[in-house]
């Protein structure tokens, strides 16, 4: 066999009815469950698209039992792990007949949800490698261990010994809540009121010794469970509290600013009721630490000084720790004017940073740079395709490569669009820095618009400054702001449709003004709109409108301006470039010179 198409043959069809889709379903579960082989990555996972949609003509029970039936082989890891993670009936037919080697399991157990890892633990012919996987991650049965054998019992003076050591078991013997209960264990002592022990007890009495051995098999039980769990019950699959993690996961305030008092002895002893217990008895007369952060506070309370904008460093928890400025002023008596402490306030020295925002970028970051590598395969098998670098290829099959590559392309486009937004808001990326005429560019651009708005029988009615409007932005970065807004707005509007546009000079600042299209005013917030130029050769890009002016936005924030909606206006300014923010000519700038 040169080529195997069994899974492409399977595909081609689809399964009209019930009976028709578990066949399919028991078809591709055969030719999946062999080893990994080459073949089409796409045809592979065309086949497990296929499986989850037949999963929803097929009842979970029946799905379990096709899964469970001997008559195929479950040799592949991709299959298995694609299976544990699936609903636990279904997991649990699968792990318990699927047949890997040892490097296979070894690889593939972490990577198992924890409950289809206990799924394994009742296989008893797992390899020894695997089995050292499942100790380590401290995967073990969850059925109660069953107790030690206990010797026959020995009669003790006519008495069953049972009877005789229940004096040693006293918590687990159940009778009625009586002080005089005590004695139960010394039979040959009376007390007046005291009810008969169960040594003396009549016949009909005889079955507290077998409920009391009942509930001692299972204490035994429950503490050699214990003891099989070892000493730490928080590795493992140990269960935990619904709220046990909550104060890692809650993220705790920091305070602001908060007033406080000192006592004579420069110790505070008052402070705001939701930051006394943090910080009474914080001694602000010592030095604080080397870098002398507080010394200016200390040598202002020998001499009963007030103090103002002092820098001090506290320590302790969470929500006051950090740098803080003091402001205080000492406090005297009425009648004999002895000083009696400070009175003020702190105040954080910068405000705190919430890098929440920096976190959420930076996981966008490796996000994108794990779809990146796909995707750049997928357009360079389609680019070899295309371009026949490996022989003779149908022109069908060209044209489809073709478009293959072109999708790729503006999906890296949008990767790049997400990185840079993420970069710009929080200011990890600077925009290059240069000169460049803004009014010119605008100029250039919209008569590229026009062209395109034409046949739409739309257009801008501009009034653009005659002035030059210069940045202190490099030219292909004014180019890409100036063209991100036009751009959208020309994408959003309609046929037949004029938007109103200026361009003039505000002082230091350049502002230009646009008109939003009747698709972009109609929504409350254009910065999340997800308008699309359909059918339209101009593209606000993979993402909507919305995202594009999000990006300018960022990137005009970058620049030191701002982009903001007005009504129905789009308005964005920008710091116009002076001489004192002239960039040094080449004859100035030493690195630069020639010679």
């Amino acid at each position: 066999m040169h080529f195997d198409d069994r899974l492409a043959t399977v595909l081609r069809h689809r399964a009209a009815g019930v009976r028709a889709a578990k066949t399919q379903f028991r078809q591709l579960l055969d030719l999946l469950g062999e080893r990994p082989q080459a073949g089409d990555p796409a045809l592979k996972a065309a086949a497990y698209l296929r499986l989850i949609a037949l999963a929803e003509l097929i009842p979970i029970g029946e799905r379990a039992a096709i899964v469970g039936d001997s008559g195929w082989r479950f040799r592949n890891p991709e299959l298995v792990r694609w299976f544990g993670e699936a609903h636990p009936a279904i997991a649990g037919s699968a792990l318990s007949r699927a047949q890997l080697m040892s490097e296979e399991w070894v690889e593939l157990i972490p990577r198992l949800p924890i409950r289809a890892r206990g799924f394994l633990r009742h296989r008893n012919d797992l390899p020894d490698g695997a089995v050292r996987v499942l100790d380590q991650l401290g995967v073990s049965d969850r059925a109660l261990p069953l107790p030690e054998p206990q010797p026959a019992p020995e009669t003790i003076a006519g008495e069953p010994a049972e009877a005789a050591s229940l004096g040693n078991l006293e918590p687990l013997v159940l009778r009625e809540t009586d002080e005089n209960s005590r004695d139960v264990a010394k039979p040959e002592t009376s007390v007046p009121g005291a009810k008969p022990a169960p040594v003396a007890a009549p016949p009909q009495a005889s079955e507290a010794p077998d409920k009391s051995d009942g509930i001692r098999a299972l204490v035994e039980r429950i503490e050699s469970f214990r003891k099989s769990r070892g000493p730490d019950p928080q590795g493992g699959d140990a269960p935990t509290l619904p709220l046990a993690g909550l104060d890692e996961t809650m993220p705790r305030k920091q305070l602001d600013a908060f007033s406080f008092g000192t006592n004579s002895e420069g110790r505070i002893d008052w402070a705001e009721p939701e930051t006394a217990p943090m910080v009474i008895g914080i001694d602000l007369s010592q030095r604080f630490d080397a870098d002398k952060a507080g010394d200016d506070f200390a040598a202002a309370f020998v001499n009963r000084q007030p103090v103002r904008d002092v820098a001090i460093a506290l320590r302790g928890a969470d929500a006051i720790e950090g740098d803080w400025i003091v402001d205080a002023a000492p406090r005297f008596t009425r009648g004999d004017g002895r000083f009696y402490g400070y009175v003020g306030r702190f105040r954080r020295a910068v405000a705190p940073v919430d890098d929440r925002a920096r976190r959420g970028a930076d996981r966008l970051r490796q996000l994108l740079h794990e779809l990146r590598t796909p995707v750049n395969a997928m357009q360079g098998y389609a680019e070899v395709i295309q371009q026949q670098v490996f022989g003779p290829t149908p022109h069908e099959y060209r044209a489809l490569a073709a478009s293959i590559a072109g999708d790729s392309a503006r999906i890296l486009a949008g990767f790049d669009e997400l990185d840079r937004l993420a970069r710009l808001e929080t200011g990890d990326l600077d925009l290059e820095a240069g000169e460049s005429d803004f009014a010119a560019i605008a100029r250039t651009q919209l008569g590229q618009l026009q062209t395109v708005l034409g046949p739409r029988v739309a257009r801008f009615d501009a009034e653009l400054t005659d002035k030059p409007a210069p940045l202190a932005l490099a030219r292909n970065e004014a180019e890409m702001l100036g063209w991100r807004v036009l751009a959208t707005l020309a994408g959003a509007t309609g046929a037949g449709e004029n938007i109103v546009l200026s361009l003039t000079l505000d002082g230091d600042q350049l502002v230009l003004r646009a008109q939003l299209p009747a698709k972009l005013a109609r929504t409350d917030n254009v910065f999340a709109s997800e308008i699309r130029a359909g059918g339209s050769t101009l593209s606000s890009g993979i993402f909507g409108a919305g995202f594009s002016l999000r990006l300018a936005r960022a990137e005009a924030h970058a620049a030191g301006g701002e982009l903001a909606r007005d009504e129905d206006f789009l308005v964005l300014s920008l710091p116009l470039l002076t001489a004192n923010d002239a960039l040094p000519s080449p004859a100035d700038a030493p690195d630069r010179a020639a010679g």
